[in-house]
C-alpha cells in the first residue's frame, strides 16, 4: 500500500489526538503494488450480485488477483486470540483513513474502524463502528511498543495492522477472519461514476472544512456528488455530538452508494461496472486470505437492506489526564460482542437498538 494510504492518523501525531507521543512501527507490512478497488466496490459486487454467469465468475477472478494485499496476522499469538465459537460466520475489521481530508495537517488523516459481521447463513450483515478515540487497553506490540491503556487507534501507530487486529478482539472478544484497509477519499469518485447518490441531512449545517473553502448543506433529501458527500461525511465540528455524527454520515454515505448501485443498473451493465471499478482504483487492501470470490458466490442473495449500520455502545464523552477520549460502555458492549460471537443476529440487532 502506498504512503498516500497509510493510517498516519491513528495513533500519536494525529490530528485531534492527545495520545502520549510514541515511535511510529518501522515494520509495517509493505504489500505488492497492483490494482485495487475500494471497499464500495467490495460491498457492491460481494453483497449485491448473483454471481453465477461465468463472465461474473471470469472478472471476479481478474479482481481477486489483482488486489492489493496485507499481511495482518503476522506475529499475533494464537493462544491469546478469541476462540471461535460460531462457526461460519466471518468477522472482517475494516481500516479506513482520508488521504485528502482538508483538515489533515501533516499527512494527518481521519481513521474509521468498523467490525463488520456476516453470519453462517450469510442473509444479512452487521456493521459495526467503534470511535477512533475510545479508551481501551492497546496490547504491547512484538517491538515492545504499547501494553497499557490508550485510544484504540494508537495501536496502528505502535503496531501496524496485526497490533490494531489484536486491540480490536482483545477489545470486543470477537476474533478477526479477515481485513481491510480503505482510503475513504476514493468515495468521490465512486459517487462521481455513480451520478451522485441521495443523502438525508438531518440538519443544516456550513462545513469550513471543504476542498472548496466552506459549503452549506439544507436539512433534507437532496442530491449530492462526490465532492459534497465527502464532505457532509467528514463534518463533525457543525455537530454537538462531533465524531459520532461524522460516523452517522460514513455509515448513511455507504448505504446511499449500495443503494444507488443495486437500483442504478450498474451491476447489470459491463461497462458501467467497469467504469465504476477503474473509478474506485486505487483505495484499498485487503488480507493476505480474504478472497473475494468465495465471499461473492456465499452471499449472492444479499441485498442492501439486509445490511445494518449502528455504532459500538459508549457511556460518552470524557477525559483521561489530558485526552478527550470515548468512554465505552462495557456492558452493552459486553452484551452486543458475546451475540457476535454466538452468531445471534436478533439478539444483535437488539443490543444495537435497531
Amino acid at each position: 500500500m502506498s504512503d498516500r494510504h497509510q493510517l498516519t492518523d491513528s495513533g500519536p501525531h494525529a490530528q485531534g489526538s492527545d495520545v502520549e507521543p510514541g515511535p511510529v512501527a518501522e515494520n509495517r507490512p509493505r504489500p505488492r503494488r497492483g490494482r485495487r478497488i475500494a471497499l464500495v466496490v467490495l460491498l457492491v459486487v460481494v453483497l449485491l450480485t448473483g454471481g453465477g454467469a461465468l463472465a461474473g465468475g471470469l472478472y471476479y477472478r481478474s479482481v481477486d488477483k489483482s488486489i492489493e494485499r496485507v499481511d495482518a496476522f503476522e506475529g499475533l499469538p494464537e493462544e491469546s486470540r478469541p476462540q471461535v465459537e460460531a462457526k461460519g460466520a466471518m468477522n472482517i475489521m475494516i481500516l479506513g483513513s482520508d488521504s485528502r481530508d482538508p483538515e489533515s495537517t501533516g499527512g494527518s488523516r481521519s481513521d474509521t474502524i468498523i467490525l463488520a459481521h456476516l453470519p453462517k447463513d450469510r442473509s444479512s450483515a452487521q456493521l459495526i463502528s467503534i470511535p477512533r478515540d475510545t479508551w481501551t487497553a492497546v496490547p504491547k506490540s512484538k517491538e515492545g511498543r504499547g501494553g497499557r491503556d490508550a485510544k484504540i487507534n494508537a495501536a496502528y501507530a505502535w503496531g501496524g495492522v496485526p497490533l490494531m487486529v489484536q486491540t480490536v478482539e482483545k477489545f470486543s472478544g470477537v476474533r478477526v477472519d479477515n481485513v481491510a484497509m480503505v482510503d475513504f477519499a476514493g468515495f468521490k469518485e465512486i459517487i462521481d461514476a455513480l451520478g451522485g447518490v441521495e443523502i438525508e441531512v438531518e440538519k443544516g449545517f456550513t462545513t469550513k472544512y471543504s476542498l472548496i473553502g466552506t459549503r452549506t448543506f439544507e436539512k433534507g433529501r437532496q442530491i449530492m456528488d462526490g465532492a459534497a458527500a465527502l464532505d457532509y461525511a467528514r463534518e463533525r465540528h457543525a455537530f454537538p455530538d462531533g465524531d459520532f455524527a461524522r460516523i452517522r454520515h460514513q455509515q448513511q454515505v455507504i448505504k446511499a452508494i449500495l443503494d444507488k448501485a443495486a437500483s442504478g443498473g450498474v451491476l447489470a451493465n459491463p461497462a458501467k461496472l467497469n467504469s465504476f471499478v477503474r473509478a474506485t482504483s486505487d483505495s484499498v487492501a485487503v488480507d493476505e486470505s480474504l478472497s473475494l470470490v468465495d465471499l461473492a458466490m456465499e452471499m449472492r442473495g444479499l441485498r442492501g437492506d439486509n445490511l445494518t449500520f449502528f455504532t459500538c455502545p459508549v457511556k460518552g464523552t470524557g477525559r483521561v489526564g489530558t485526552e478527550s477520549v470515548v468512554l465505552p460502555d462495557p456492558a452493552r458492549s459486553k452484551t452486543l460482542f458475546d451475540a457476535v460471537r454466538r452468531d445471534s443476529v436478533p439478539e444483535i440487532l437488539a443490543a444495537s437498538g435497531k
